[in-house]
């Protein structure tokens, strides 16, 4: 059946201007509508994704302790956080995805959602909702990827689940 494997939108969020000083980067546009999803595309052995960069350790742009485990996680742990549908209401918790890029590969454990229904609030540090096919990943992935700092930020990627 086709329908379950597309991953159409749930809806818009509408932005709102974040207060001063509560957004550095990536921040909700006010009046700006996001789109918002509840899946994420299939999950196969060669899952394409989106990777960005995020700080998972206490004061860094990840925001409050990693929702797997409520810890911060050191810039030199490779920790990711999947998009909502792929986090799949914690079942990928503490487990351990490859992922590869740049002619590499490396195992990193999930800590954490990429919040794909809600954004644009506090607990969002006021940024859109994710997309539905984000690998959001700490520093540590990105060296185990060989990926020159300056080119750190975003690349295309693909991942699967690990035994």
């Amino acid at each position: 059946m086709v329908e379950a494997n597309t991953c159409k939108s749930s809806g818009k969020l509408r932005g709102k201007k974040p207060p001063p000083g509560q957004c550095e980067d990536n921040c909700c546009e006010d009046g700006k509508f996001y789109t918002t999803y509840k899946c994420s595309p299939p999950v196969s052995s060669h899952t394409k994704a989106k990777l960005t960069i995020n700080s998972f350790a206490a004061g860094g742009d990840g925001g409050g302790p990693s929702e797997c485990d409520n810890h911060y996680h050191s810039d030199d742990e490779p920790v990711v956080a999947l998009s909502t549908g792929w986090f799949n209401n914690k079942k990928r918790c503490l487990k351990y995805i490859k992922i590869h890029g740049n002619g590499k590969s490396v195992k990193a454990k999930v800590v954490d959602e990429c919040d794909s229904t809600r954004g644009c609030d506090s607990e969002h540090g006021y940024q859109p909702p994710c997309p539905n096919n984000l690998v959001d990943a700490s520093k540590a992935v990105w060296k185990a990827l060989g990926v020159p700092e300056n080119d750190w930020g975003l690349m295309d990627i693909y991942w699967s689940d690990t035994d």
